[in-house]
């Protein structure tokens, strides 16, 4: 009784490391709601067979995080350096560590004149860093851009045939993570000036999830107490028959 009662320990505190590290997610969304371009990240749950010794295999938990991609809702700014993509696409940036995606919109103009995300970062179009010399900035809807009236440049939007190619990296940028992974150019989009992409959460959504899952945690917690008076009880008997 014993070893199986060890064994249910050892799947509960499983159980309940994997539900803290949902509810720990869970935070991160609700922490990003107003976040311009973050997609939320869910955790699934599945189990694994494997041996813990050479006649007796066990069944662990395994957790994967998963990004939504699902595209957000469009927030009307009326910044006119404030852009949305609808529809496939990332923004292309280029960063000290190299090149990184987003689909956060929220540009300005540095003192060299040439277009950044808050961080500084250069927003990439098809001839490099974007440079803004003037005042009036216009886009088309393909993400070419007008300045006082005059052609500049055009977004570098960017796609991937797979996006389970790009890993998330902070809050809205992307990484490539497949090995040997390529963009390609998008087709499938429209870029929307004086707009930004609102983040993917459902507040009420992760609200319900939070609320569930902090009652299967307590639930678990019980299934744990249970076996741990089961042991007590085994022992106090063995100790009480050897005496």
């Amino acid at each position: 009784m014993f070893i199986k009662n060890r064994l249910g320990l050892i799947e509960g505190t499983e159980t309940m490391l994997a539900q803290s590290q949902r509810l720990n997610q869970i935070a991160n969304n609700l922490a990003n709601v107003d976040t311009p371009g973050y997609k939320k990240e869910d955790i699934t749950f599945w189990e694994m067979l494997y041996t813990t010794n050479h006649d007796r295999p066990r069944v662990g938990k395994a957790l994967k995080i998963v990004t939504n991609q699902q595209e957000g809702s469009a927030k009307n700014t009326g910044n006119q350096l404030d852009f949305a993509i609808s529809g496939d696409g990332f923004f292309k940036l280029q960063t000290p560590q190299g090149e990184r995606y987003t689909r956060a919109g929220n540009f300005l103009v540095n003192s060299e004149g040439q277009l950044v995300n808050p961080d500084g970062h250069l927003v990439l179009g098809d001839a490099g860093p974007i440079v803004i010399n003037g005042n009036d900035v216009s886009v088309a809807s393909d993400g070419s851009l007008m300045v006082d009236g005059v052609a500049a440049d055009r977004f570098d939007i960017v796609t991937f045939a797979d996006l389970t190619d790009i890993e998330k990296e902070g809050t809205n940028f992307f990484r490539l993570k497949t090995p040997g992974a390529q963009e390609q150019p998008a087709t499938d989009y429209e870029v929307r000036q004086g707009f930004l992409e609102s983040s993917n959460v459902s507040l009420i959504s992760e609200m319900t999830g939070m609320i569930d899952l902090q009652r299967a945690y307590e639930a678990q917690q019980k299934v744990i107490r249970t076996f741990d008076e089961m042991d007590d009880k085994a022992i106090s008997t063995v100790g009480k028959l050897t005496s």
